[in-house]
């Protein structure tokens, strides 16, 4: 089969970034099938650059995007790469279907234009339930806007052949379009056990990046966006009272990540750590020496339904999660013993935890344990991408 796959954000593991659609089109191409990505870029010198990666034939086309950007400037590059890869897209030829994944929503335009004017059918994934999202944070508030972002949800949701969501909470976003419960398959995100693991600490980089070697280390991992709600995290490094035995480490970047290291400079703070980004190598080698991991968001009913990366990559480097979203993921370390909920409003909540886990050692090493058995077991991204590709095999393309 011959696959066009449409995803703004694609990243291999060289690069920051989640991976999630280089390991489905490298399962895709093991299982005999040819597969074109169509994606964006700000590095390239051209307007268009081809690549073959691993296998993969990537048509980079040149679209600025970064995580700093304003609204305003991500919804510029959100149209322009949907305009681009609609060009791009119907130009490709001998297509069977199109995967387009989400975010954004525009991301299915070229999919539905292919659809009606070569009638190629399209899988649709949904990584998160826009425009509810943008709604819910505030970002879209004009009611005709409103009105019109759901009826192209809907359009997008109709005309797929099917469509794969990334938490149960976001099937039952779907759910609530009037979409068959027959038509949609959970895939969340993937642990990646063999890029993220438990091993001895590397201390060499410990001293390097300017840590302490003993220090019990607190991580968050990824997109620093107003979303993940991690102004809770430094008002509890300030309760900390600067606790030379207590690191808080941030790796990744966002446009809170400015505002929040003037905040650490306000408060005075000497146990917060601001790292950057790193290709996953990296990521992985730092994720190991911290002692617990931390997946944060705001405090929106919206945001219970995110598949967040940093999660399945801390379940595989075998790390104790606290979570703050009130959704599955609560239900998934607590029910698995892998970690703790802490309330997002109450940053006192947090150092409780944080405390509590440094104190107990054995508890942390057996939550540890659990976490790396939960993404042995069910979480590999060998066993869903497997379960991805059987879901693309079993679709009846006439």
């Amino acid at each position: 089969m011959r696959l066009l796959y449409i995803h703004q954000y694609f990243k291999t593991p060289n690069e920051p970034g989640g991976t999630r659609s280089y390991w489905i089109a490298k399962k895709l191409i093991d299982k005999g099938n040819e597969v074109t990505i169509i994606t964006s870029s700000n590095k390239i010198s051209q307007n268009k650059e081809i690549k073959n990666i691993d296998g993969i034939k990537v048509i980079y086309i040149k679209v600025p995007y970064n995580q700093k950007m304003n609204v305003f400037y991500r919804l510029i590059s959100f149209v322009r790469f949907m305009l681009k890869s609609t060009y791009e897209a119907l130009k490709v030829k001998n297509i069977d279907l199109v995967i387009a994944t989400s975010t954004p929503l525009t991301i299915g335009f070229p999919a539905l234009i292919l659809k009606k004017i070569k009638k190629i059918p399209y899988l649709f994934e949904v990584r998160d339930l826009w425009p509810e999202v943008p709604i819910q944070m505030g970002a879209l508030k004009n009611k005709l806007l409103v009105k019109l972002a759901i009826t192209f949800e809907k359009k997008i949701y109709e005309n797929s052949i099917h469509i794969i969501a990334l938490s149960p909470g976001m099937k039952e976003g779907i759910l609530k379009r009037n979409i068959a419960n027959s038509k949609i398959t959970v895939i969340p995100n993937m642990s990646k056990i063999n890029e993220f693991w438990p091993r001895e600490k590397n201390t060499e980089l410990i001293k390097k990046l300017g840590l302490q070697v003993n220090s019990f280390k607190i991580i968050h991992f990824g997109s620093i966006g107003l979303a993940n709600g991690v102004f809770t995290i430094i008002e509890t490094a300030k309760l900390l009272n600067n606790n030379t035995e207590i690191e808080i480490i941030f790796i990744g970047g966002g446009s809170q990540e400015t505002v929040m290291k003037k905040k650490c400079e306000q408060y005075n703070l000497k146990n917060v750590f601001f790292l950057g980004e790193f290709p996953m190598k990296t990521t992985s080698e730092i994720v190991n020496f911290c002692d617990v991991s931390i997946v944060s968001f705001l405090d929106l009913p919206i945001l219970y339904t995110n598949s967040p990366n940093k999660l399945f990559d801390s379940l595989s480097a075998g790390k104790p999660i606290i979570v703050n979203s009130a959704g599955w993921t609560k239900e998934l370390v607590e029910n698995n013993g892998c970690g703790l909920y802490v309330n997002p409003n109450n940053p006192s909540d947090l150092v409780e935890k944080i405390h509590y886990l440094k104190s107990n050692n054995e508890l942390v090493k057996i939550m540890g344990q659990k976490s790396r058995e939960l993404a042995q077991n069910k979480y590999d991204k060998e066993l869903l991408c497997e379960k991805f590709v059987k879901v693309i095999h079993n679709l009846s393309i006439n």
